[in-house]
């Protein structure tokens, strides 16, 4: 059977920005950038990215920006039952993030799934 699993969460982009607004507009491209291409190959069905805020700004001229930017991927898998296919999901959105150099992640959801 067929199951979409979805997981909501946080990753952290470190980048050099002219302003928090720039800074925080560079992060969410970024990361769109990483998510369409995910998109593109088949691996996520949907994906959003709902908000991006200043995590640490620069303590010098030069130092970078920490960006949070909070995203939603949905990704579908074969599996049994909603359990395993919850198990199965999380298992590929984290292997997606992976391979799209996505790191810093923090999950605010745990994977739900639904036929």
């Amino acid at each position: 059977m067929e199951f979409a699993v979805s997981r909501e969460g946080t990753t952290l982009v470190t980048l050099h920005g002219g302003s928090d607004t720039t800074a925080c507009k560079d992060a969410v491209a970024e990361l769109e950038d990483a998510l369409e291409s995910l998109a593109a190959e088949g691996v996520l069905v949907d994906w959003a990215i709902p908000d991006a805020e200043v995590h640490e700004p620069p303590s010098a001229p030069f130092d970078p920006y920490t960006i949070a930017v909070e995203f939603s991927l949905v990704v579908t898998v074969e599996a049994e039952d909603a359990d395993e296919a919850g198990d199965r999901g999380a298992e590929a959105i984290d292997d997606a993030l992976a391979a799209a150099d996505v790191d810093s992640i923090t999950y605010s959801t745990s994977p739900t799934a639904s036929a």
